[in-house]
């Protein structure tokens, strides 16, 4: 199992374009917002003072001032650092999607090897297969050799071979 990071997210354009605190920014706050929201995806959480952060952005601090109170109404503080809950919340849904899937993997696993095992006990009760590591056939080859007119008749089974008697008596290509 890969245990790397989900390399994107999901960003449904009506869910926050129908956000009134984003459609009262202007280009400068929501260029902050999203390169925010990107940083939080890559590294988890952002420093929560404002130099800290101007500098990890690679953003003259007085923009990132000027804008991070506009912004902040979609961020959290938790621990010291800034966090974006939404796509925290959509890392623990993919979190939760992996783990089930792997868990739906296992238990179709464990069906179709238990089928497998079902499968192979009926077939080892016969006496038909080989041998477990030997080339040789548990099938007893017949020590009779059987020609065009020769017939091998099973003890109490009577054929009426009569018409075999009269193809060959008409038949030139026979004799």
């Amino acid at each position: 199992m890969q245990n790397r990071k989900p390399p994107a997210y999901q960003e449904y354009a009506a869910t926050i374009l129908a956000q009134l605190p984003f459609r009262s920014m202007n280009l400068q706050d929501r260029g902050l917002l999203f390169t925010m929201r990107l940083e939080c995806w890559v590294n988890m959480r952002l420093p929560n003072t404002q130099n800290d952060l101007a500098k990890v952005l690679g953003l003259p601090i007085d923009e990132v001032t000027r804008s991070l109170s506009i912004v902040m109404p979609f961020f959290d503080l938790q621990d010291g650092f800034i966090i974006c809950p939404e796509l925290e919340d959509y890392r623990t849904h993919l979190a939760d999607q992996k783990k089930k899937q792997s868990q739906g993997g296992k238990r179709g696993s464990e069906i179709t090897n238990k089928k497998r095992t079902v499968k192979t006990k009926d077939i080892t009760s016969t006496s038909q297969l080989p041998r477990q590591g030997s080339n040789e056939s548990l099938v007893q080859a017949s020590t009779d050799k059987l020609s065009q007119t020769h017939y091998v008749i099973k003890e109490g089974v009577s054929i009426d071979d009569s018409w075999v008697k009269k193809y060959e008596a008409n038949d030139t290509h026979l004799k």
